[in-house]
């Protein structure tokens, strides 16, 4: 008995000594918040061209699609946006000089035709007057010189018309549809950029889910990104603890295989507890309150990978 009260209290020590150094570090795990690209349109996956593990630069081509039906329909929407720029660009400037020319060639031929007219209306009425016509040849010059008086105004208005152009309201309405087909235009090119996205930021290819010849779905990820700056530290604290941390303090963050400590800053704390005693707030249950506390490393670490257990020391802020 004597022998083992001896051992307990040469080991003691050691206990207390490994206790201490435990409640000094709390422990914690990686977290990262992925991005996943997806298309914005469906088409069947042509290529992947990167794989899991690989490291992108921004701006770096991923995957690709066969745009065929998006790109024949661009260009069908280009061929109609061109038709509605034409017509818009007739209206403005009015009739062609050839079908002006034409207009006044025929206005001059009918002012002849009524000077001559004019003149066979002249005789009758003369005539007539020394009954030398009869009332019935009177009565035909008559009308041959009001169908000519007749054709020269409706072609000054046939003429006046070419020259002016298309009436507001047409221009208008025209223009109108113009913008509506430049409209769509844009759109489908914004089909095309935004169909195979590519990266939006440096990092690391977590995941691909789609093969080549595999049909990917509008906003279905095809890639799993996960960016340097998106890797945190989450870690939980007891209520007596979190009074002693603030955003921007900075803890000791190490982990089996990392090479030394790794700096990071509080970025986070939680404002509810993550698990909330069934019965009252007795001093025992206060033990169990915890609060999650989010932190960015101050500087990339290959070895922080999602998932990996870490171990928080707090520092002074």
């Amino acid at each position: 008995m004597v022998r083992n009260i001896k051992f307990l209290l040469a080991f003691l020590p050691l206990v207390l000594l490994c206790s201490c150094n435990e409640d000094d570090k709390i422990n914690g795990y990686v977290e990262g918040e992925f991005v996943r690209i997806a298309p914005t349109s469906g088409a069947v996956l042509q290529t992947l061209s990167v794989q899991r593990g690989d490291e992108v630069k921004p701006g770096q081509d991923l995957f690709s699609l066969d745009l065929t039906n998006l790109t024949a329909q661009r260009d069908a929407d280009k061929a109609l946006l061109a038709q509605e720029q034409a017509k818009w660009t007739d209206l403005t400037k009015g009739e062609r000089p050839e079908e002006i020319a034409v207009i006044t060639q025929q206005r001059a031929q009918a002012a002849a035709d009524l000077e001559n007219a004019h003149k066979a209306y002249d005789r009758s009425l003369q005539t007539a007057a020394k009954d030398a016509t009869s009332l019935a040849q009177l009565d035909t010059d008559k009308a041959a010189f009001e169908h000519a008086e007749a054709r020269v105004a409706e072609l000054d208005a046939d003429l006046k018309v070419a020259v002016l152009g298309g009436r507001e309201d047409q221009i208008a309405a025209q223009k109108d549809a113009v913008d509506a087909a430049a409209q769509k235009v844009a759109e489908d090119e914004k089909l095309l950029r935004e169909a195979a996205p590519k990266a939006p930021t440096a990092g690391h290819i977590e995941d691909t889910f789609y093969w080549p010849g595999e049909f990917v779905a509008a906003g279905q990820p095809v890639i799993s990104l996960l960016p340097p700056e998106n890797v945190k530290i989450r870690f939980f604290v007891p209520q007596k603890i979190l009074p002693q941390l603030k955003p921007g303090q900075k803890i000791a963050v190490t982990c089996d295989g990392c090479k030394g400590p790794v700096t990071a800053t509080i970025t986070f704390l939680s404002s509810q507890t993550e698990f909330t005693p069934p019965i009252i707030y007795s001093v025992e249950s206060r033990e169990k309150l915890v609060f999650l506390i989010e932190a960015t490393p101050d500087a990339f670490d290959p070895a922080l990978r999602p998932g990996l257990p870490v171990d928080i020391s707090l520092g002074k802020s």
